[in-house]
């Protein structure tokens, strides 16, 4: 095997400890067949085919997760005959629980707060079972802090005062952790069984379809020949992607394996092209309208409609990419790299007009949620347009005339729109017909094998996910039964006191040490549980403060010693985990200036409420702290990289970053003397640089034309190997 080849099976790894998919054997067609059925159960439920109480939905979401994480995991990893057989006793041990769930459900309603020695049993089995599925998706981290937490709701009143707590007898915590929906079975899980599992799917058949493609061609054809265009093209098609995955690992290992060699090709440090890579592809979490799980969990969790998440998240999310852009922008004119060669880009408007209409379920999705519907409404006919555009493409290339065409897509989008009137029958019947016309139709057999395959795939992805929500509960069930978040929360609260700063510092930090181990969903969960209240008390907007958290948990993968987007883009990159974390906390720096900017100043995540609201409206409060945020940032960039006309003076560099502190800072008089800083810098820099622009520009034209010479016929495309 080659390296390259090796190279390839860490990334997948480290992404997925699933390994590659499917094993082509007897257990992998099994677990293949049980995948499909878990996409299909969960379709069911969402669209109201099947209904079952929500409790018996939570349990056997969680059964299917057990039941698949188990096996996949010891196939992955080659485990021997007794090996495989463990994990399949621990995946039949999480089945059992799931249908003690659905046998007992309204047994266990009536002994609520008074189970039998069966049900105690079951109990355990549920929490072993959850705990040893986390330990081996993720690792020990997650297992050893949520583990932490059930410790202390078994024996924490033999703590010192403040941190004790009442006390618990073991019938009451495994009740309170395994039943009911405080424990396992609680939001977070909850929002795994309905809309991320949903979201999953519609970007896995997205996908398939050929989204990817279409992003890489349009980010190619609009930026790739300017200035740096290939790390330019990296983060408009990370940031696209972000808008169906959500997924900032799932990111870094698909559309990195593009564009890193290709920023890499083009003349950018290794590590500098892994950098920007996971950061553009961690954003992905908070651009909208999908963003991420947290989204989600957030929505639920604070009884706000989805699309007021989304808002929130608008400008931040566009000046945390905006501030990746500038970033790699400096960096090419630094180093004076250049475009690609136009002769060598797609047309951004012949691949639209290929796939234009891939763009219709994600159109329809963000009007659906705009317009206050929920999520799980929305993701449900998002992706039956998805799974109609698919399997109607291959029955409308069997017809030889264009009329018959555009006769057939006319009729089968009267078919879609009628969801809103007769419901889902509509869309299963219409479906049925397809599948049945695929079988019959060129192409068509092929085409029902990648829906078959999206199903499972999606079921695939889901599982991390899912896992993570389970074993988080353990957590928030903890601190429900023991209020365990108040004591941190009144601590937070006695520092905000005296200076809000070093308690949104302290929450800082707090995001980035849980994050060393952790995914972004149990971060924000415990430290949104935890802060979330304290901030809320130092006049913190609530939604301001759970995503001030939830920047700095997304934040946590880019952060080293761990970083987790950066160690999976090491191996694509060819490069040290820890440098392509360090180039990255310098391209993100927009995720770290935005959230304490619209602490200070709510507007920027168009909420009310602030000072500078008060004193000069909503709407030009907003217009201010934008560009204000972006003056910010874009000193920022100049400080960290170097570079803004030209190579900057160190003076130069150290009056940037005083200007940009000065317009974070929020204090009186600190805007005055930022804006005034960041004119005397401006205009020194523009005067002393008049004359060696212009000849940059020069040399770089020059440069170019040999470049292009030396590329000669270099295929940029998608998928192309490189050189």
């Amino acid at each position: 095997m080659t390296d390259s080849h090796n190279e390839q099976a860490v990334t997948d790894d480290f992404h997925d400890p699933t390994g590659r998919g499917f094993a082509d054997t007897l257990e992998g067609r099994l677990l293949f067949w049980i995948a499909v059925a878990f996409s299909l159960f969960q379709i069911a439920t969402a669209a109201h085919v099947l209904t079952v109480p929500s409790q018996v939905l939570r349990a056997v979401h969680v059964g299917f997760l057990m039941l698949l994480a188990f096996p996949l995991v010891a196939s992955a990893r080659g485990l021997p005959a007794a090996g495989k057989a463990f994990a399949w006793a621990l995946a039949l041990a999480g089945v059992a629980v799931a249908a003690y769930q659905y046998i007992e459900y309204q047994p266990l309603i009536f002994r609520a707060g008074d189970l039998n020695t069966l049900d105690l049993v079951f109990g355990v089995v549920a929490l072993v079972t959850i705990f040893a599925a986390a330990y081996a998706m993720m690792g020990p981290a997650l297992p050893i802090i949520s583990g932490c937490f059930l410790l202390y709701a078994l024996f924490g009143q033999y703590l010192p005062w403040p941190l004790n707590h009442r006390g618990y007898d073991f019938s009451q915590v495994i009740d309170q952790m395994a039943y009911g929906t405080e424990g396992i079975y609680g939001i977070p899980i909850y929002v795994s069984a309905t809309y991320i599992f949903l979201f999953i799917l519609f970007g896995s058949f997205l996908e398939r379809a050929g989204m990817i493609k279409l992003f890489t061609d349009v980010s190619l054809g609009f930026v790739g020949h300017a200035r740096g265009g290939a790390a330019k093209v990296a983060v408009i098609a990370s940031g696209l992607m972000g808008t169906i995955s959500g997924s900032g690992v799932a990111n870094v290992v698909t559309t990195g394996q593009f564009t890193i060699p290709l920023m890499k090709r083009f003349g950018y440090r290794a590590a500098f092209a892994g950098g920007v890579e996971a950061t553009a592809s961690m954003g992905g979490q908070i651009m909208p309208p999908v963003m991420g799980a947290v989204a989600f969990i957030m929505a639920e969790t604070l009884s706000v409609q989805y699309y007021e998440v989304v808002k929130a998240a608008i400008i931040p999310a566009l000046l945390y990419f905006a501030s990746a852009f500038w970033m790699v922008h400096l960096e090419a004119g630094k180093h004076g790299l250049l475009g690609l060669p136009r002769a060598d880009l797609p047309s951004p408007l012949k691949a639209f007009r290929e796939r234009w209409y891939l763009i219709l379920p994600l159109g329809v999705l963000i009007y659906l949620l705009f317009s206050g519907y929920t999520p799980l409404y929305a993701g449900t006919i998002g992706l039956a347009m998805t799974v109609l555009l698919i399997l109607g493409g291959s029955v409308a290339l069997g017809f030889s005339s264009m009329a018959l065409r555009v006769i057939f897509w006319i009729g089968l989008g009267l078919v879609a729109a009628s969801f809103f009137k007769i419901g889902i029958n509509a869309i299963l019947v219409a479906a049925l017909v397809l599948i049945v016309a695929n079988l019959f139709v060129a192409g068509g057999r092929d085409t029902l094998a990648a829906c078959r395959d999206s199903l499972a795939e999606g079921a695939r992805t889901a599982l991390p996910v899912g896992i993570a929500c389970a074993v988080v509960g353990v957590i928030v069930g903890t601190m429900t039964l023991t209020g365990a978040a108040t004591t941190f929360g009144a601590f937070i609260v006695s520092i905000g006191h005296s200076s809000l700063f070093l308690s949104l510092i302290l929450t800082m930090i707090t995001c980035i040490v849980l994050g060393m181990g952790i995914p972004t969903i149990p971060n924000y969960i415990i430290t949104a549980s935890i802060a979330g209240p304290a901030l809320l008390q130092l006049g913190v907007p609530l939604l301001v403060g759970h995503m001030f958290v939830f920047y700095f948990g997304i934040l946590a993968d880019l952060t080293p010693p761990v970083a987790l987007a950066c160690f999976a883009a090491a191996p694509i990159a060819r490069e040290s985990g820890l440098k392509i974390a360090f180039e990255a906390i310098k391209v993100a720096a927009a995720g770290f200036v935005v959230p304490f900017m619209a602490v200070y100043t709510p507007a920027l995540m168009l909420q009310d409420g602030g000072v500078l609201a008060t004193e000069i409206g909503y709407w030009p409060a907003v217009a201010y702290i934008v560009v204000k945020t972006v003056l910010a940032i874009g000193l920022w960039g100049a400080a960290v990289i170097g570079f803004l006309r030209t190579r900057l003076l160190t003076w130069e560099r150290l009056l940037a970053a005083l200007a940009a502190f000065m317009l974070v800072a929020a204090l009186p008089m600190t805007d005055e003397a930022g804006f005034a800083l960041s004119l005397l810098m401006i205009a020194a820099h523009w005067y002393r640089s008049r004359g060696m622009a212009d000849a940059s520009r020069g040399t770089a034209s020059a440069s170019r034309g040999m470049a292009d010479a030396s590329r000669g016929t270099t295929d940029v495309r998608p998928g192309s190997p490189p050189p």
